[in-house]
């Protein structure tokens, strides 16, 4: 059966800290049961924070980077070598200190060659098949959207799709990819991270049952974290404490 579970932490470097600790932990203790690990990353400033994190922590940890297939979950439609590409921050922070070849990271496609975010998302469709993930990260925005999923938008759609292009998003840029609610829900675990008072609100919703969130419908089958800093668990009531 699965439950959620919230830990609070203290601010957004403590939150990038035990992340980045119990990421490493759990893909290691994975591999000791499964060939490959499957993990689906997210972007955002405290992800990239434990990217950076986490690679100093892999050299001597046991993992195996060749049993790690990289995921996305969503993606700015832009150039390829363009600084706002989730998957660009990620690696570049990763690769630090691990190899990785390039068989294993799955980008989503690049906007050079593609008419529309549409065309990319059909690629990485194809590319997702019936993939599911073991551990799936995920931030959440102000407003409640997970991934490049809005509220009162048709990215919010109810689908059967895995990978949708969006357009005209709320937030800049106005073209991405996104996995589909469904698609997010094909993961064993998923990891919320929030941090700042600016997601509050969303933060208690999402975890509150709000459904006119888009992040209150994804949920690993298995487990839902949600690692949260003080600022952003401001409005949960004391209920939702976990020690760690």
């Amino acid at each position: 059966m699965s439950f959620t579970r919230v830990v609070r932490l203290v601010d957004a470097a403590d939150v990038a800290e035990v992340v980045a600790r119990r990421f490493l932990e759990r893909i290691v203790a994975l591999q000791q049961t499964k060939d490959v690990v499957h993990v689906c990353l997210t972007g955002g400033d405290t992800a990239n924070a434990m990217y950076e994190r986490f690679a100093e922590l892999v050299p001597g940890s046991g993992l195996d980077p060749s049993r790690v297939q990289l995921w996305w979950s969503d993606e700015r439609f832009v150039p390829a070598s363009h600084p706002d590409r989730n998957s660009l921050q990620a690696v570049s922070r990763l690769a630090r200190t691990i190899p990785i070849n390039a068989t294993d990271i799955h980008m989503m496609p690049a906007q050079e060659g593609r008419a529309d975010p549409h065309q990319v998302a059909a690629e990485y469709e194809a590319e997702l098949g019936d993939q599911s993930f073991d551990i799936t990260l995920l931030g959440v925005g102000a407003d409640g959207h997970v991934g490049s999923i809005f509220p009162n938008h048709q990215s919010f759609e109810a689908t059967t799709r895995s990978v949708i292009g969006v357009t005209e998003a709320p937030k800049p840029p106005e073209q991405r990819i996104s996995l589909t609610i469904p698609a997010l829900n094909r993961s064993t675990e998923v990891w919320f991270i929030a941090t700042m008072a600016s997601k509050t609100r969303a933060v208690a919703g999402a975890i509150g049952g709000d459904l006119s969130l888009p992040a209150a419908h994804a949920h690993g089958t298995e487990a839902t974290y949600w690692f949260v800093d003080a600022a952003a668990a401001s409005e949960l009531p004391e209920s939702y404490r976990c020690q760690l």
